[in-house]
C-alpha cells in the first residue's frame, strides 16, 4: 500500500523483446556505460542536494500534454537519466533515495572513523558500519561464518529435530519464510491485540506462478534458477553430480510448495488470510511438525490463537514433511542457508547471488558498490539510530506542521466528498466518516524511537553482527504476541523514500526524507506541492477505502461495514478501473494484471482529485503566480507527472507486471489524468485526443 514501486529481491526474466523495446534498452545501456565512464566515482555527501518539485527543464516540449502527458511531464527527465548500471531502474523517488544514501554513507562513515570516542548507538552505527566495510577481512572467511549453521544441518538426526532447528533458522535469517513464516500480527478480528501468525513461504523465487507457468520466458528462468542453486551447491564443496541431484530435490520442493500457494490477487483480500485457530487446530494441520517443539526453541511461550494465512499450504507442507527423505530435507536446508547467507559472505558466493537474483531477474548488468549495500543493511538493522541523526539534520518542526496542514486539508477534502457522495447510503456514510476522523497522520519519525541496547555490536564481527541483528528483530517482534497493539510505531525508518497506510493501524506514515526536494520543495509555491506531496497524502488516505482497505472499520478489524447495495456500488466504480488499466501494455506483449493493481490505481485517482480539492482551498488563502509560462492549475498537474518519472530495465518491467501492485509510472499519470475533467479544462483538451476519456471513471 506505499506510493512508491518496491523493487523485490527476485526479478522475472524476459523473452525476445520487440525491436522498439529493444533499442530503447540499448540506447539507455549505451548512455548509461558512457556516463558511467565520465564520472570520477561517488564520494559520500555532506548535504542533500536540490532539486526543484517542478521542474521545467524535465519537460518534453515535443509532445502534446493533452496526447501523452507522462511524456510532456517527464520526457526531459528520462532523456537525462539513464538507468545506472547497478540499478534495475531509475526514478524521482529511487534518485532521491540514492541520494539520500549518498548522505547517510557520510553520516556513517564519520561514525564509523570516531566510534571509539562514541557511545550508545553512534558507536553502534559506526562499529556495525565499519565492519561490514571491511571488505578484507570478509573475503579472508569464505564460507566459514556458515560453518556451525551447516554443521547443525548435518547433525540433524531425525525429523523430530526439525521443529527445534526451524526456529534457530528462523531467528537468524533475513528470510523468515523458510517453509513458513512465524511473526506477530494484528489480529483481525481485534486489531488492538497482537497475536501469533503463521503464513506460506518456502519459494526461492518472487511468486509461484514462476513454478507453474509454461510460458517460455517462465522456464527459462527456472532453468537458470536450477543452475544457481547448482552453483551454489559447489560453492559449498559439493561434487557437481551431488549439486545436481540436491538442486533437482529443492526444485521439486518448492515446485510442490508452489502448487498449493494463494496468487497474488487472492492474497489482496484480507479475508482470504483470516484464518484463526489455536494450537490443536493447527497441529492437526501438520502432524509431522511439533509446534510445541518450535515455540519452545523460538522462546516464546505457546501462543493461544495463531492466525493461519494460508491452511492448504500448511497442509502441503505436512505432506512435504511426512514424505520427505531426511538428506533431502537437508539439501532444502541447506539450500535456504545459503542464500539467505550468500550476501554477507565472500566475493564467491556475493557475486553468484548477484548474478542471478540481480542481473539474471532484474537485468542490473554492475553489483552496486560496497557502501551501496552497507548502508542499506545498516538502514535496516539500526534504522532508527539512523534515523535519529538523519532527522536532526533535515527535518525541521516547521516542515511537519506543513505536512500536517496539507494531510488535515486533504482529509477535509474527503470528508466532503463522502458526504455529498450520491451512490453511498447514510448508514455506510456514517461508517465511513467514523473510519475517517479515527485515521491518525504520522510525520517525519516516531514519538518514541526504538531501543536497540540489547542489540550487540562487534567491530570485526561482520556476520555475527548481521545475525544478531536479525535475531534481535526477530525476538523484538516475537514479544509482541499476546500484547497491546502499540499506535505509536512505524513500519518504516525515517530515511526512507517512501510513505505508507496501514489499514489495521488506521493511519498514514510520511517519514521525514520523503518530505524533502524534489517531493516537497519550500521554495516553490502551492501548486507543485499540493500535485506532489498532496497527492501522495490523498493516495494513503484513499488506501483506507480502496478494494482492500475498505474491508476495515474505523479502528482496524475487519469488518463488512458496507451495506450490500453500496458495495456492490463499489464494486461496479471498481471495475471501471479494472477494464481501464487491463488494456495498458507494460512491455511487449505484456499487460498490466489490472485486478493486482486495482488498490493503487483507485488510490492514484482518488488521491489526485482529494489533492487538487485541497490545493483549490489553499489558492483562496494563498494565490498563485509563476513566471514559467504555465498557469496554477498546469503548475498542480506537471508536479503531480514529476514524481512519477522512470526509467526501466525490460526485465524489471516483466517481473513487476507478475508481482507489484503497482502500475508502471506512465500509466500512475496518464491513467489517472483522463479521468479528470480538472486536467481536460486546465490543458484546454478536446474531445478526441489520448488524455481525454469518453466515460471516465469515479470511485471516491
Amino acid at each position: 500500500m506505499q506510493r512508491t514501486v518496491l523493487i523485490l529481491s527476485a526479478m522475472f526474466g524476459m523473452t525476445s523483446v520487440s525491436c522498439r523495446s529493444a533499442e530503447r534498452r540499448d540506447r539507455l545501456d549505451e548512455i548509461s556505460k558512457q556516463q558511467e565512464a565520465q564520472l570520477s566515482p561517488e564520494k559520500p555527501l555532506t548535504a542533500l542536494p536540490y532539486a526543484p518539485s517542478m521542474d521545467t527543464s524535465s519537460i518534453d516540449r515535443t509532445v502534446t500534454p493533452c496526447e501523452d502527458f507522462y511524456q510532456f511531464s517527464c520526457g526531459g527527465w528520462m532523456a537525462k537519466n539513464p538507468i545506472p548500471a547497478d540499478k534495475s531502474s531509475w526514478s524521482v523517488y529511487g534518485k532521491l533515495a540514492h541520494d539520500t544514501n549518498r548522505y547517510l554513507w557520510g553520516i556513517l562513515d564519520q561514525l564509523a572513523t570516531n566510534a571509539a570516542k562514541l557511545s550508545g548507538d553512534q558507536a553502534k552505527l559506526g562499529q556495525y558500519f565499519a565492519s561490514c566495510m571491511n571488505e578484507d577481512h570478509i573475503e579472508k572467511l569464505g564460507s566459514k561464518p556458515l560453518a556451525s549453521d551447516w554443521r547443525a544441518i548435518a547433525e540433524l538426526k531425525t525429523k523430530e529435530d526439525l521443529p527445534a532447528l526451524l526456529a534457530a533458522m528462523h531467528k537468524a535469517s533475513a528470510d523468515d519464510g523458510l517453509f513458513f513464516g512465524f511473526h506477530s500480527t494484528p489480529d483481525f478480528a481485534n486489531a488492538s491485540r497482537i497475536i501469533a501468525g503463521a503464513d506460506a513461504g518456502g519459494l526461492g523465487l518472487p511468486d509461484r506462478d514462476y513454478y507453474l507457468s509454461k510460458e517460455p520466458a517462465s522456464l527459462a528462468i527456472m532453468n537458470a534458477y536450477q543452475s544457481h542453486v547448482t552453483r551454489t551447491f559447489t560453492l559449498m564443496g559439493y561434487s557437481e553430480a551431488e549439486a545436481k541431484q540436491a538442486a533437482d530435490k529443492v526444485i521439486t520442493i518448492e515446485r510442490a510448495l508452489a502448487r498449493a500457494r494463494l496468487t497474488q490477487v487472492e492474497r489482496r483480500d484480507s479475508r482470504n488470510l483470516d484464518h484463526p485457530m489455536n494450537l490443536k487446530r493447527l497441529q492437526k494441520l501438520t502432524p509431522s511438525f511439533s509446534w510445541a517443539k518450535y515455540f519452545a526453541a523460538l522462546g516464546v511461550p505457546t501462543p493461544r490463537v495463531i492466525n493461519v494465512g494460508e491452511p492448504a499450504f500448511f497442509k502441503e507442507l505436512e505432506k512435504q514433511w511426512h514424505n520427505l527423505e531426511l538428506k533431502d530435507l537437508k539439501a532444502y536446508l541447506a539450500w535456504n542457508l545459503v542464500r539467505d547467507r550468500s550476501p554477507y559472505l565472500s566475493s564467491a558466493f556475493v557475486n553468484e547471488h548477484f548474478d542471478f537474483y540481480d542481473r539474471t531477474l532484474h537485468g542490473v548488468p554492475k553489483l552496486p558498490p560496497r557502501w551501496q549495500r552497507c548502508v542499506a543493511l545498516t538502514d535496516m538493522q539500526l534504522g532508527e539510530a539512523l534515523g535519529k541523526e538523519f532527522v536532526t539534520r533535515n527535518f525541521s518542526p516547521r516542515l511537519k506542521d506543513q505536512t500536517l496542514r496539507m494531510s488535515k486539508q486533504v482529509e477535509d477534502a474527503m470528508r466532503d466528498r463522502i458526504n455529498n457522495l450520491t451512490w453511498m447510503s447514510a448508514p455506510t456514510k456514517r461508517q465511513a466518516l467514523a473510519k475517517l476522523t479515527s485515521l491518525a497522520d504520522k510525520v517525519g519519525y516516531p514519538d518514541r524511537w526504538r531501543d536497540y541496547s540489547k542489540f550487540s555490536v562487534h567491530p570485526d564481527d561482520f556476520f555475527g553482527n548481521v545475525q544478531r541483528g536479525y535475531q534481535f528483530e526477530s525476538e523484538w517482534r516475537l514479544a509482541k504476541i499476546g500484547r497491546a497493539l502499540d499506535r505509536q510505531e512505524w513500519s518504516m525508518t525515517p530515511q526512507t523514500v517512501n510513505a505508507y497506510y496501514d489499514p489495521q493501524m488506521n493511519d498514514m506514515n510520511f517519514p521525514a526524507a520523503v518530505l524533502q526536494p524534489p517531493l516537497y520543495d519550500a521554495k516553490l509555491d502551492a501548486a507543485p506541492n499540493y500535485g506532489n506531496t498532496g497527492s501522495t497524502i490523498g493516495h494513503e488516505l484513499t488506501h483506507a477505502f480502496d478494494d482492500s482497505g475498505r474491508q476495515f472499520d474505523s479502528k482496524g478489524n475487519l469488518r463488512d461495514w458496507w451495506k450490500p447495495t453500496d458495495g456492490k456500488e463499489f464494486n461496479r466504480r471498481a471495475q471501471c478501473i479494472v477494464d481501464q488499466y487491463a488494456t495498458y501494455t507494460i512491455v511487449d506483449n505484456v499487460k498490466i494484471n489490472s485486478k493486482l493493481t486495482l488498490g493503487e490505481d483507485v488510490a492514484d485517482l482518488g488521491g489526485t482529485i482529494l489533492a487538487y480539492l485541497a490545493w483549490r482551498e489553499e489558492l483562496k488563502a494563498e494565490p498563485s503566480d509563476s513566471t514559467d509560462g504555465f498557469t496554477p492549475a498546469q503548475r498542480f498537474f506537471i508536479g503531480f507527472a514529476q514524481w512519477a518519472c522512470e526509467n526501466n530495465r525490460p526485465e524489471n518491467l516483466r517481473v513487476n507486471a507478475l508481482t507489484n501492485p503497482h502500475s508502471p509510472g506512465k500509466y500512475r499519470i496518464n491513467g489517472v489524468v483522463v479521468n479528470l475533467p480538472e486536467f481536460k479544462e486546465a490543458f484546454a483538451c478536446k474531445e478526441g485526443q489520448a488524455m481525454v476519456k469518453k466515460a471516465p471513471c469515479q470511485v471516491w
